[in-house]
C-alpha cells in the first residue's frame, strides 16, 4: 500500500488492489490508531482516529479531493503535498 502523503504523525495510504472496494476512500495511520476515510462525505467509515487527527485528515482530504479520486480511479500512484 504506497504512502500517499505525511503530515502531523499522520500517514496516508490506497491499496492498489482489485479487491478493493467502492466507495473511494484512503487508509490512515496515527500512532496505535488506524482509520479509513470515505473520501467524497470525509466521514470514518472504518477503525478510530482521535478527534484532532480525524480532523486534520478531513481538511487534507478536502484540500486534495480531486487528486485522491484521480488516484482512484486510475490506480497511478501519486505523492500529495501534506497539510501546512
Amino acid at each position: 500500500m504506497p504512502v500517499i502523503s505525511r503530515f502531523y504523525g499522520i500517514i496516508i495510504k490506497m491499496y492498489f488492489k482489485q479487491s478493493e472496494h467502492n466507495p473511494p476512500h484512503i487508509h490512515a495511520i496515527y500512532g496505535e490508531y488506524t482509520g479509513v476515510m470515505n473520501i467524497k462525505t470525509r466521514e470514518i467509515m472504518d477503525g478510530d482516529l482521535p478527534a484532532r487527527a480525524e480532523k486534520l485528515l478531513a481538511e487534507w482530504v478536502e484540500l486534495h479531493e480531486k487528486e485522491l479520486l484521480t488516484i482512484w480511479e486510475t490506480q497511478n500512484f501519486v505523492t500529495i503535498p501534506p497539510l501546512n
